[in-house]
């Protein structure tokens, strides 16, 4: 059964209109831009959510690259394009792991450059044949996009190379970003023209389309979407000089599910997200996620394998068999060392050159024995650096081959012709060991296709002259900077930069005993044959469904412009809370309680002042005149700094030290809500405070009556964290026996006496206005962080006891959208400011047009 919008597309071919859901729109079969899109451009487009229904098809994957895994070529007799599937292409080995009833289709660009008055008809047949849909773009669009914001920007410094000056990739430009983004847009409207948001899931692939997921959150809200990234990440050092690495960021974080070849690639991602936009992560049950707007951004760790039926077949063709043959007689006698690199800056090639000259120059008997075959791929970008690798790699080789040369013997064989893949193949078979020496690499698939291949065949044994039945064996150095490195136990891991030390890892790898060589290959190829495309693939689509579960129990919307595009997803139970909603029900009680957090609430979150401004003392004040409220401030400062800010405040209940101290009005006494016989356990715990605050830069010690705090809010964030982990088991440790409990917050460890807590306040006072006679009907509760989730949960409680009016109005509101107890939330201080100048206004006009009939207070907690 061919799927809704799929089958839309063929009748587009044919004239007729497509239809989405229940809005008819009309797309054109071939865009083509001919200029630059704004970033911002796309704020007019309505986002189509998931609501509408769809017809049920089959599982379907819509797959995103830069290149359609397509070769194409002009026929000379017509002059017509035929095209055929590229078997090389990681885009299309992929679908092996994705299952036969998983329809697949792909969306990029093609590596040929087709006439605009041929683009329809190639869109048509690509369509119909390989279910691929092209992406055409301008050739200076493409220039700008490609060679210049990915070659010139984004390769080199997710590879390490900062543009230190004009000749290392050049200055930001701001045009190139401007191309970078049109080009990701133009890849959203081909998607959107055979997408199906509630049946498909996308899968963007690399850093050509890094912004891509936000163009299609920004259509649907609720697309099931994953990015892989295949490069390198580099640490956050690096990636902070990039201008535009908030956008960036926060387009990758409108994936459901982000995935990176190793840990260290991921480290540094979450680790930029951690230091650049303050966002944390944790891991549950092995899955490692970031809370991003209400959403969990799930982060995927695992290195892309090799199309093993791919490589056994070019194995068994009888083209490879004969070069096999034909290198079996070249190197006849002689330990053949391989290496396969593209001809680039960091694949190391030159660094190994230096490598086997030290070799041969320390180790006289490999003269005329070892032959490091290197083949160089033609590079991928362009520019004088690629012709320095070039210039360089040449005058090595002539040089190693003067030195060390004799008739009928180099020692360096330097291929930099494009081979067929059966070429290389054979090259692999005969090779002795694989040296990959790439200085940054994201990946690199070259050891394991050497391993497979090594596995050989009985054809290719037969060849060579070998046992069948004999094991087989094979030697592997790799760089430590490459992606596949973890995964290959086995290797020699080497630092190319260090000459000496590739130099002896050659040697090693070339004495070594034929059982150890055999045991290592063995190891190897049981990895890489379990581990191959198939299953990375099939792995990254499970976990993909997982991280989409529970899309549609979400309620979903977009908020913010052009690349600050973000979704809120939130409990469909978890609502933001409206002026007028809130004011209506204050209109209609009569008993009021109101409590409010003070830091991050009544006070901006990161101020270096805290001191309350006037407003917020005002609006305090105004509330506190009407009779029919109690308001309570709680805080977990100390009650001396409270008494100062707030002496104006008569009528203002204030509880101190996240209620340790609770003060009913500016008249009446301090009292304590729970007994303490001493706190000598501060004589135990401050010294282990100092000592990690001498060894933290940037934390401090914050002494209160009832409580001790480690605040770390100005040292560096990962140390910190770390450092408060270490804390946290420490003085629970030395404090096991006594009567406090240690607790970690946001950027802080405190240590308190059992029992204290928010919640003591709200509980304090709803028991006092129920002895008062006044059960409240209207309770309001406001706070930010995890101290005031013990004052949500008490009045929420309390909704089904004595303590409050069986019709009370019960408002618990947390700040900002996140997990809570709270049932409300809204955006920030100023919406809380907002607010109670409503609820304030309301009770001037009450007092203006009518005498209370009853006395009532609001409660405000601070903190």
């Amino acid at each position: 059964m061919v799927s809704r919008s799929y089958s839309n597309l063929l009748d587009l071919a044919s004239g007729d209109s497509p239809t989405f859901g229940r809005e008819k729109r009309r797309f054109p079969r071939v865009a083509t831009v001919p200029g630059l899109l704004s970033e911002v451009d796309d704020d007019n487009c309505n986002s189509v959510g998931s609501d509408a229904p769809s017809s049920v098809s089959p599982e379907r994957m819509i797959i995103v690259g830069n290149q359609l895994p397509l070769r194409a070529h002009r026929n000379t007799d017509d002059g017509e394009w035929c095209f055929s599937w590229d078997e090389d292409s990681l885009l299309l080995q992929l679908k092996d792991g994705l299952g036969e009833d998983v329809e697949v289709i792909y969306v990029g660009c093609l590596k040929d450059e087709i006439a605009p008055n041929e683009q329809d008809d190639v869109a048509q047949t690509l369509l119909e044949t390989f279910k691929c849909v092209p992406a055409f773009l301008p050739p200076e669009l493409f220039t700008k996009f490609y060679h210049g914001f990915c070659k010139q920007h984004l390769w080199p410094l997710f590879h390490y190379m900062l543009p230190l000056s004009p000749d290392l990739g050049g200055r930001f430009d701001r045009s190139l970003w401007q191309a970078y983004v049109s080009v990701n847009k133009i890849f959203a409207d081909k998607v959107m023209e055979v997408i199906s948001p509630d049946d498909d899931y996308v899968w963007v692939h690399d850093y050509h389309l890094m912004v891509l997921p936000t163009f299609l959150r920004k259509r649907f809200n609720r697309v099931k979407l994953g990015f892989f990234l295949h490069s390198p990440f580099p640490s956050s050092e690096i990636y902070r000089t990039l201008p535009v690495r908030d956008e960036l960021l926060r387009a990758l974080l409108n994936s459901d599910l982000i995935g990176f070849h190793t840990f260290d690639y991921a480290r540094h991602f979450l680790s930029c997200c951690s230091r650049m936009l303050g966002l944390s992560y944790q891991s549950k049950r092995g899955y490692i996620g970031l809370e991003y707007y209400g959403r969990t951004v799930s982060i995927k760790i695992l290195p892309v394998g090799i199309h093993i039926g791919q490589l056994q077949s070019v194995l068994n063709l009888p083209e490879t068999e004969a070069k096999v043959a034909e290198l079996r007689d070249q190197f006849r006698g002689q330990t053949v060392m391989l290496g396969v690199d593209d001809m680039d800056i960091f694949k190391g090639i030159s660094l190994k050159l230096l490598a086997l000259e030290q070799l041969l120059t320390q180790h006289p008997g490999n003269r005329g024995e070892v032959v490091l075959v290197q083949i160089a791929n033609p590079a991928r970008g362009r520019g004088r650096d690629v012709q320095e690798v070039q210039s360089e790699t040449y005058a090595t080789v002539k040089r190693i081959n003067d030195t060390f040369g004799r008739p009928g013997y180099d020692p360096v064989v330097l291929i930099d012709l494009s081979l067929q893949f059966y070429e290389r193949i054979a090259y692999y078979v005969i090779a002795d060991c694989c040296l990959v020496t790439a200085v940054r690499d994201g990946m690199n698939l070259i050891p394991y296709e050497y391993i497979i291949c090594r596995q050989g065949n009985e054809k290719l044994d037969e060849t060579l002259g070998l046992d069948p039945t004999a094991p087989k064996k094979s030697m592997l150095v790799v760089s430590e900077f490459i992606g596949c490195s973890p995964s290959l136990s086995g290797a020699i891991r080497v630092n190319p930069w260090n000459i000496d030390a590739v130099a002896e890892a050659m040697d090693s790898a070339l004495i070594l005993s034929e059982a150890e060589k055999q045991l290592r290959h063995e190891k190897h190829y049981r990895y890489v044959s379990t581990h191959d495309v198939g299953y990375w693939a099939r792995s990254f689509l499970q976990d993909l469904e997982r991280a989409c579960g529970d899309h549609l129990r979400r309620k979903c919307w977009g908020i913010g412009f052009g690349l600050g595009f973000r979704v809120i997803a939130l409990d469909p139970n978890f609502r933001k809370l409206s002026v007028e909603h809130i004011v209506s029900a204050y209109k209609r009680t009569k008993n009021r309680a109101i409590l409010l957090d003070y830091d991050g609430t009544m006070m901006t979150t990161g101020s270096l002042s805290t001191t309350p401004n006037a407003e917020a003392v005002a609006i305090l004040n105004n509330l506190c005149r009407d009779p029919k409220n109690v308001v309570f401030l709680v805080s977990g400062k100390d009650r001396k700094t409270l008494t100062e800010w707030f002496s104006c405040c008569e009528k203002l209940g204030i509880a101190a030290e996240h209620g340790y101290f609770i003060r009913p009005n500016h008249d009446a006494d301090w009292e304590t809500c729970v007994s303490v016989p001493d706190f000598d356990w501060k004589q135990i715990a401050e010294p282990v405070m100092k000592l990690y605050t001498e060894t933290t830069d940037g934390s401090a010690i914050e002494t209160k009556e009832s409580a001790l705090v480690w605040n770390y809010l100005y040292a560096d964030p990962d140390f910190g964290f770390c450092q408060a982990k270490e804390l946290l088991d420490h003085l629970e440790s030395v404090l096991a026996n006594e009567p406090v409990s240690v607790k970690s917050g946001q950027h802080i460890v405190e240590v308190k006496p059992q029992g204290v807590n928010k919640g003591l306040v709200a509980e304090h006072l709803l028991m006092t206005m129920q002895q008062k006679g006044m059960l409240p009907d209207f309770v309001l509760c406001i706070g930010d962080d995890r101290s005031d989730e013990d004052m949500f949960e008490v009045i929420m409680r309390a909704r089904f006891g004595p303590s409050l009016s069986p019709v009370a109005e019960v408002f618990a509101c947390t700040v900002g959208q996140k997990p809570s107890k709270a049932k409300y939330y809204v955006e920030d201080r100023t919406e809380i400011l907002r607010m109670l100048q409503a609820l304030a206004n309301a009770s001037e006009q009450a007092a203006k047009t009518s005498a209370p009939a009853t006395s009532q207070r609001v409660i405000i907690d601070r903190e």
